[in-house]
């Protein structure tokens, strides 16, 4: 176990899924005493390396932290047979975005739960990792979650032109294409090449008026079973998890009442923070500790 700079320890580790299949995380520990245990979940295609500062400055205050990739994504993707450092295909490759909930992270949620059982448990989710909070069965272990950029992705909630550029994306381009190749690849502008299983699923919840809410789903009767405190922001600039789009998925959750933050880049003296950009270091001292405080009771 490596010490990072700033006095957090770093940890690759491997768990299973609820299925038995390898998934890769990393585990940041503080050296003092730890008070609380966060997971943090995935957005779609976004391998857990974007998360390591933000997981970094949580354990330095004190928190247990696990990052991790969904299956087929980063290092929980399976290696090539042959050549260097490859990743194998993910043509045949079996699974979906509901995948992700009832396999992945529900196991995830289990590790941090069994692993530190003495501490209350925090989940943060960016974009598809708050999705997958309402779909599993375990999510009555979590105390608190924190919603980053995380909303019912409807197209039609997603601001224009965007809106636009999405739905032809995923219906004209997006859709023909990985039936024809058998995967989503990276280089379309999705992120980390996606199992086929996973964009056409995450197409069709796009395309349906309330999302995910849309599908028969039989894991959406685990949304009212969430009973913590959660607390989801949104960012003025983000053309995709739009207040509208948020609070639909806030909506949910019924057996609690979300609080849903609107956040403009000037509130934090940026210029830009869109989708991704709450993760970049230098919100370190403005978002990273909001959030930080929050989930940790302060």
């Amino acid at each position: 176990m490596d010490a990072a700079p700033d006095d957090v320890f770093i940890d690759e580790i491997n768990f299973p899924a609820t299925d038995g299949y390898a998934l890769t995380g990393t585990l940041f520990l503080p050296r003092g005493t730890k008070r609380h245990a966060v997971l943090i979940n995935s957005a779609t295609a976004v391998p857990r390396k974007i998360y390591r500062g933000f997981a970094s400055y949580l354990a330095h205050r004190g928190c247990a932290v696990l990052t991790y990739d969904y299956r087929g994504i980063g290092d929980s993707r399976l290696p090539a047979m042959v050549g260097y450092n490859r990743p194998k295909s993910l043509v045949g490759f079996k699974a979906s975005m509901s995948d992700w909930a009832a396999l992945d992270v529900t196991a995830a949620v289990s590790w941090m739960r069994e692993r530190y059982n003495t501490l209350p448990l925090a989940y943060v989710g960016h974009s598809f990792g708050g999705q997958a909070l309402g779909l599993i069965a375990n999510n009555s272990e979590i105390s608190r979650a924190a919603f980053v950029a995380s909303q019912a992705a409807t197209w039609r909630l997603m601001t224009s032109p965007e809106k636009y550029r999405v739905f032809a994306f995923m219906n004209l381009i997006g859709v023909p294409l990985v039936h024809t190749l058998g995967y989503a690849p990276g280089w379309t502008g999705v992120g980390e090449d996606l199992p086929k299983g996973v964009f056409l699923q995450w197409a069709e919840w796009v395309s349906s008026p309330r999302y995910l809410f849309d599908s028969k789903l039989p894991a959406l009767e685990n949304f009212p079973r969430f009973k913590g405190e959660l607390r989801a922001q949104c960012f003025s600039d983000d053309p995709w998890a739009t207040r509208p789009a948020v609070e639909l998925l806030a909506s949910g959750f019924t057996a609690i009442k979300p609080e849903v933050l609107d956040v403009k880049p000037s509130d934090v003296g940026a210029k830009a923070i869109g989708h991704f950009g709450f993760f970049r270091p230098e919100h370190r001292d403005t978002l990273w500790r909001g959030v930080a405080e929050w989930v940790q009771g302060d």
